[in-house]
């Protein structure tokens, strides 16, 4: 497992800068999302909703592929690879509500909630490359 520096950890883990994160399709392609993304220190974290393709693919092969650019600087970036080790439910809630205030100001719309599992995804780095990170 790969530790992120702190320098990179605060491209996952401070202002408003959107991952993209690449899973496998089932005929092996690839496919990318856009997603809010944090760090805990030891695994890079997605909150996603149970059901999303992402998600069924994460499922079926936890090998994923994740890059940040800094929102002020995109000389500024990380690329990671790695593998999920954990797809829960656990504190998911409040974790979107926290990106939310992150990446939009304010509380997650409860709405949006209704009806949705959400999950805490939680990627383990295996490695890391970096540009400009600061």
């Amino acid at each position: 497992m790969a530790k992120l520096e702190e320098t990179i950890s605060k491209l996952f883990q401070e202002g408003a800068n959107i991952g993209h994160i690449a899973t496998v399709m089932p005929d092996g392609s690839p496919q990318v999302t856009p997603v809010w993304i944090d760090y805990d220190g030891a695994h890079i974290l997605v909150n996603s909703a149970d059901g999303r393709l992402k998600v069924r693919n994460i499922r079926r092969n936890p090998h994923v592929a994740i890059s940040v650019v800094a929102r002020d600087n995109p000389y500024s970036m990380a690329s990671v690879r790695g593998r999920v080790v954990e797809i829960t439910p656990d504190g998911a809630n409040q974790h979107i509500n926290k990106l939310s205030h992150r990446y939009m100001g304010q509380d997650y719309p409860a709405e949006r909630l209704v009806g949705e599992q959400r999950l805490i995804i939680k990627i383990e780095p295996d490695r890391v490359y970096t540009m400009g990170a600061r």
